[in-house]
């Protein structure tokens, strides 16, 4: 009876062991983070083109943020397609942090899904976690 107990106390105690070191390695992502995604869309409704001091190319015309989101906020008045953003690295410019913070609140606030291309042919979904109060 007693060596029945032990061997099941060495299988519980590496049982908590295994769970402790999975949930250690897992959970440190940014609240803003960037994803492989699952199903990259084959055309996108919108294109931004990151440039210079975090400004936006859209539509040919640099856009800060506030502009960007005043006028995706006008395109979903007008109904037309806004389900899907895609933010490309620009001419001279990498994506930054701060580029992909900008689009990832305003595909919170406008339930949009944005993706991010930093290298030619690689497309990455950019999810969120909404912070609760």
């Amino acid at each position: 009876m007693r060596s029945e107990f032990l061997s099941q106390a060495s299988r519980l105690t590496a049982l908590a062991v295994v769970v402790a070191l999975v949930a250690a390695c897992g959970g440190r992502a940014k609240p803003d983070s960037v994803t492989r995604a699952v199903d990259v869309p084959a055309q996108f409704d919108v294109v931004l083109v990151a440039e210079k001091d975090t400004q936006f190319d859209y539509l040919d015309a640099p856009l800060t943020a506030e502009d960007l989101r005043s006028a995706l906020r006008y395109r979903m008045e007008e109904s037309l397609p806004m389900n899907t953003v895609l933010l490309k690295r620009g001419e001279k410019e990498r994506v930054r942090d701060a580029h992909i913070v900008a689009v990832a609140r305003m595909a919170v606030e406008m339930k949009f899904k944005a993706y991010v291309q930093e290298k030619k042919g690689e497309i990455n979904e950019i999810r969120t976690t909404v912070k609760s109060d």
